[in-house]
């Protein structure tokens, strides 16, 4: 163990550092840009001075849903009437 000590030591000494960068860029993103986000925005949507948020909107569309494309796949007549999956 003694042997390895300086390499484990170097090992905790990254890793802190790492840890202690990526807590203090948690607290600054918290500070500076979710409390904001939370007494502009948050309020408003909360008071009903926003319209509500619709999921919808902001969903990827399925292909045959969009309107700027034409599906014109068929299933293969071997294939009409059986489920996906095959034992």
């Amino acid at each position: 163990m003694s042997e390895f000590w300086p390499f484990y030591q170097f090992l905790w000494t990254v890793y802190f550092f790492t840890m202690m960068m990526v807590g203090f860029w948690c607290i600054m993103m918290f500070a500076t840009f979710i409390v904001p986000l939370w007494l502009t925005e948050g309020l408003w949507e909360y008071f009903g001075k926003s319209k509500p948020f619709d999921p919808e909107q902001v969903r990827y569309k399925r292909l045959n849903e969009r309107d700027d494309v034409e599906v014109i796949y068929q299933r293969p007549e071997s294939e009409r009437g059986q489920h996906a999956h095959h034992h």
